[in-house]
């Protein structure tokens, strides 16, 4: 084993033949519980698949990447639950590699590599993404590799890897927005350890890749007057204001045993004299990390920079020579990781039914992680509860729309409160044969409200009372109900509007900035 990172010029062989069955096996574990889960599509799926249906690249409110991959998956692969987190298990299990390779570029060898892939591969912080057709998992890749060519690029000099540094952020733009603490967290990292670099071109050449790439997600933002920053507000009011500095990071202790490599890795790179080559990366990790605490973050948005820290930690680790204390050192965290990996695996893949997780969370004590958005304790994860009930609640509002007489279902068309609702009616509409869906809640308002004038209006989970602003008429067709989703989705009614006071497209833009 190399102990000293300054060495990697000699960088040992990628091991294959242990990475490559660990990542083999985070794949084949997502194909099987997409295979075999109880739990169905996500709300927000829902959501990322309706962008691929209403794609316009240079005017969405979104990055358009989720959505050209929504496009592309459901016209190659179908609708099926395989076929729409193909993507995301791919990406987790690409995400295990570049751990490993990491590793190597830090100069470790097949310990360390062996180490990072396997502290990625078994936790929910990582499991969970790969196993959801959300940006999420996307975002932690393209940081990763943005962070791996960064590494190539301090150890070699080689200013090339500049370009694939921008790349990497110029799809991870066209990703999610926080890509752009990424690109912040870079320029402190030059700021106080690289500024000799600001005076060559690789770091503009990089910024101005990304910022061309990214275009699409900049250029979206300024077609619809900024939705972002409205965005924001709302997350702040909605979410962000159940986050405080210590719930931020308390929350970090999640991470189990693979915490303290990643705090290893941490001083590594920031401090250890014979990682001085590398301590670039450790100011960047760090800088990102202190940004996303101070803008109170959700906690998961740090999630990007622990592969880097664990594969510095894992080099670190087996750095500490081969006597019998550093043996048992290492083979202790091995235990320890996988181990955790285990306790914690169904909080992080959705394989016991509703019942037995429920059983699971309260004997575990993990009640954090069955907490909302919004701080409410639930009896499942938030995530598998907005897995459940939605194609019930299609069904009970096809069954409103066979019950309208030939004239008025020519006539009608569908609502949702949310973008689950309206997203659920439209993945399940067409096979259903229900008209069309429209809600104004978030991205969906700017889809538009269709072609149709809304004499008849059949809504999911809108409120009586918003609805009698609308419509003349307003009557109860259906109700719905399951004890086991989030708390505003157990109990919704269903109800036909008529006598409408106004056309949809003319009540449409006073519906703007709804969630």
């Amino acid at each position: 084993m190399r102990t000293l990172p300054a060495e990697a010029a000699a960088r040992p062989p990628f091991h294959w033949p242990l990475v490559g069955p660990i990542a083999a096996i985070v794949l084949i574990t997502h194909v099987v519980v997409n295979t075999i889960t109880p739990y169905g599509v996500h709300r927000d799926e829902f959501l990322y698949l309706a962008m691929g249906t209403h794609l316009r690249l240079f005017a969405m409110d979104f990055p358009p990447l989720i959505g050209i991959l929504a496009l592309v998956e459901r016209a190659l692969f179908g609708d099926s639950l395989l076929a729409i987190r193909a993507v995301p298990a791919v990406a987790g299990a690409t995400l295990v590699l570049l751990a490993a390779a990491l590793a190597r570029e830090f100069g470790g060898g097949r310990f360390a590599q062996g180490m990072a892939a396997l502290a990625v591969a078994v936790h929910p912080l990582f499991l969970r993404p790969g196993n959801l057709f959300q940006p999420v998992v996307l975002d932690q890749l393209w940081w990763t590799l943005a962070l791996f060519a960064l590494a190539r690029c301090q150890r070699t000099r080689d200013p090339r890897w500049w370009i694939a540094i921008g790349v990497a952020g110029g799809i991870g733009l066209l990703t999610k927005f926080s890509v752009l603490i990424l690109g912040f967290a870079m320029l402190v990292g030059l700021l106080l350890d690289g500024r000799a670099m600001l005076r060559t071109r690789g770091p503009w050449l990089a910024a101005g890749i990304a910022l061309v790439l990214g275009s699409p997600s900049l250029i979206g933002q300024l077609q619809l007057g900024f939705p972002l920053a409205a965005q924001m507000r709302a997350l702040q009011h909605s979410q962000l204001a159940y986050v405080s500095y210590w719930s931020f990071l308390s929350w970090q202790f999640l991470l189990g045993p693979s915490l303290l490599l990643a705090v290893a890795g941490a001083i590594a790179l920031l401090r250890a004299p014979a990682w001085r080559p590398f301590r670039m990366i450790g100011l960047t990790c760090a800088a990102a990390f202190v940004t996303v605490f101070l803008l109170k973050g959700k906690p998961y948005y740090v999630g990007p920079v622990y592969p880097t820290l664990f594969a510095a930690g894992a080099v670190w680790l087996g750095s500490l020579g081969a006597a019998r204390g550093p043996r048992f050192v290492r083979t202790a965290m091995v235990a320890a990781v996988i181990l955790f990996g285990a306790f914690v695996f169904p909080i992080g893949l959705p394989v016991l039914p509703p019942p037995m997780m429920a059983r699971y969370g309260a004997a575990s004590g993990l009640s954090v992680a069955q907490r909302t958005n919004q701080g409410h304790l639930l009896r499942l994860p938030q995530d598998y509860a907005d897995m459940l009930g939605w194609e019930e609640r299609a069904a009970a509002v096809k069954h409103v729309f066979d019950s309208l007489a030939v004239e008025k279902r020519a006539q009608a068309v569908i609502a949702g409160e949310n973008y689950g609702e309206a997203g659920a009616l439209e993945f399940y509409g067409p096979r259903l044969g229900l008209p069309n869906v429209v809600s104004a809640a978030g991205s969906y308002w700017f889809f538009g409200p269709g072609e149709k004038p809304g004499a008849v209006l059949i809504t999911l989970g809108v409120s009586r009372e918003d609805l009698e602003r609308f419509y003349g008429v307003v009557t109860v067709a259906a109700h719905f109900t399951n004890e086991w989703t989030v708390e505003e989705e157990q109990d919704l009614t269903v109800y036909v509007c008529e006598q409408p006071k106004q056309t949809l497209q003319a009540l449409w833009p006073s519906l703007a900035g709804r969630n």
